[in-house]
């Protein structure tokens, strides 16, 4: 299945491009799809993962929708998802 992966902010530096298309197979999870971008991107490396789980103030949304609101990491994907993956927020000018 054809998965595309978008990636924002100091996500999208460490990974070299906004978006990444990604065949996987079927039944393939959210955590599956996190834990392999940790090991295959040096600057993503525990970045997104925490004791099996998505590392706090990290947002992943599966078409829209936060996966911590679906299944977490657990969140089955399909064909034609965007999965996209965004860093913590932080700061603002006063």
């Amino acid at each position: 299945m054809n998965v595309e992966l978008r990636f924002f902010a100091t996500f999208r530096q460490a990974v070299g491009t906004k978006v990444v298309e990604r065949e996987y197979d079927a039944g393939t999870t959210v955590g599956d799809v996190l834990r392999e971008l940790e090991a295959e991107y040096e600057g993503l490396e525990g970045q997104l993962v925490e004791n099996d789980d998505l590392r706090p103030h990290i947002n992943v949304l599966k078409s829209g929708r936060e996966v911590l609101h679906l299944d977490g990491m657990e969140t089955a994907l399909e064909d034609g998802d965007q999965l996209s993956i965004f860093p913590p927020v932080a700061g603002g000018h006063r």
